[in-house]
């Protein structure tokens, strides 16, 4: 398999969240050990890899746009185009005849076949987009990280929650867990090789269950936490119903466990939730912002909100507004409901106007925004423990790093501070990000 692509360039576009960035590293480290070497673009490429989302409409409808600006590059030189990803299990064969230019195209669970179906879509269209009862692990040489100090560990795939509106069931499968063994020994690796942070990966990394012992997530947090090298400790993403007093237990008896989590309510109103399969009222969601504040002050909360749900009101609309309000979010990542194929949802009639969508995200957003200053203002005089990530994209004499809480932190600081850890004094703020520099 070392030279099997021996000479070959190839291109990951990858769209959507952390499991396909993550997902997008195992694919590269592949192609890198069956000889291929990354390119800098797709027209200094021999293969073009997209790495494909599925979790809203939108995001659906990006991917096909981007097929259509490489097609009179395939046309004009013959390069490999496959998709891989969300997309690319839902619409499975489908794709292969809405979009031509695709020689291939290659579900999830079937990654560790990678190399085979590029062999073999050199002479003819290939689908391969069946399930698998077994985990496949990827070994951590291939694994193509593209930061030398934060890393994405998997440790599960799948969720069984099926919620109504959303396609992770039908475009990742049913729950499949990783033996604890293979994290703690990546982790391990890891923290050999100099990272300082690591983030657990999965689509509900709270219903874990080591496939060996039974052990559920917060013993798996408790042992990588007792990882020597690793400092921080991160993971997503959580259900609520499914976030109990044994997780918030172990995180808040591990300091190196982040005082941060992301932790979707989807909607303030219960009526909704319902409606929503999500298997938590509003009045359980608050409770359990409460225990984790009780266990860890000042702990940073993220979220996510869906509005326009089939059969919401204005009244929904205005308590998901009140519980923003009283939670005071870190960030939140708001979306108007568009129907995924498969759903339970998308058999109901899409009855809120698109233009009522757009009006309450926009005042849900700007409500947030209006937060995250006023909470931002608090900071400024204060130090934040820093992990530097590199240069800002703007300004090289300008570094770029996240606190505890996961918020970006831009700052100056002589020398490249990139993979240590700092402590910067805030000295200004915007919604979005904080600006600080380092005590001389």
């Amino acid at each position: 398999m070392a030279d099997e692509l021996e000479g070959l360039k190839f291109f990951i576009r990858t769209f959507g969240c952390q499991m396909n960035e993550n997902d997008s590293g195992h694919l590269a480290g592949m192609l890198m050990r069956a000889g291929a070497r990354p390119a800098s673009s797709p027209e200094d490429s021999d293969i073009i890899l997209i790495n494909t989302c599925a979790v809203r409409e939108k995001s659906e409808e990006k991917i096909y746009s981007y097929l259509g600006r490489l097609a009179p590059l395939k046309m004009r030189t013959g390069r490999l185009i496959g998709l891989a990803g969300c997309v690319a299990q839902l619409r499975r064969g489908e794709l292969l005849k809405k979009c031509p230019a695709a020689d291939f195209v290659i579900g999830p669970d079937n990654y560790f076949r990678l190399v085979d179906v590029l062999l073999a879509a050199r002479t003819e269209k290939i689908l391969k987009t069946e399930w698998h009862a077994d985990w496949h692990e990827f070994p951590a040489m291939d694994t193509a990280r593209e930061s030398p100090v934060t890393a994405y560990v998997t440790i599960m795939e799948g969720c069984n929650n099926f919620c109504a509106y959303c396609v992770v069931p039908y475009a990742r499968g049913r729950e499949k867990f990783r033996p604890s063994r293979n994290i703690l020994q990546e982790i391990e690796d890891l923290a050999g090789r100099g990272y300082k942070e690591i983030q657990l990966l999965g689509q509900n990394v709270n219903s874990y269950r080591d496939p060996v012992s039974g052990e559920p997530f917060s013993a798996l947090l408790g042992r990588v936490a007792r990882t020597p090298g690793i400092e921080w400790i991160r993971f997503i993403t959580s259900h609520p119903k499914d976030l109990g007093d044994d997780i918030i237990a172990a995180m808040a008896e591990n300091r190196n466990i982040c005082r941060q989590l992301h932790l979707p309510f989807q909607s303030g109103s219960s009526a909704v939730l319902a409606r929503m399969n999500r298997g938590y009222t509003r009045e359980i969601y608050l409770d359990i912002v409460d225990r984790l504040r009780d266990k860890m002050p000042g702990i940073g909360l993220s979220t996510d909100i869906i509005v326009g749900f089939p059969g919401e009101t204005e009244a929904d609309f205005e308590e998901t507004l009140d519980l923003v309000q009283r939670v005071r979010f870190v960030n939140v990542f708001s979306f108007r409901y568009s129907p995924r194929p498969g759903t339970a949802a998308a058999r109901i009639p899409d009855d809120v106007p698109l233009a009522v969508k757009s009006r309450r995200l926009i005042a849900l957003q700007g409500l947030q925004k209006k937060i995250q200053l006023e909470n931002n203002k608090t900071m400024i005089g204060k130090t934040e423990k820093i992990l530097a990530l590199g240069s800002s994209k703007k300004d090289k004499l300008v570094h770029t790093g996240r606190n505890e809480a996961f918020q970006v932190v831009n700052f100056r600081c002589p020398g490249d501070p990139t993979g240590k850890f700092l402590d910067v004094r805030i000295t200004d703020c915007g919604p979005y990000s904080l600006f600080g520099e380092c005590p001389a």
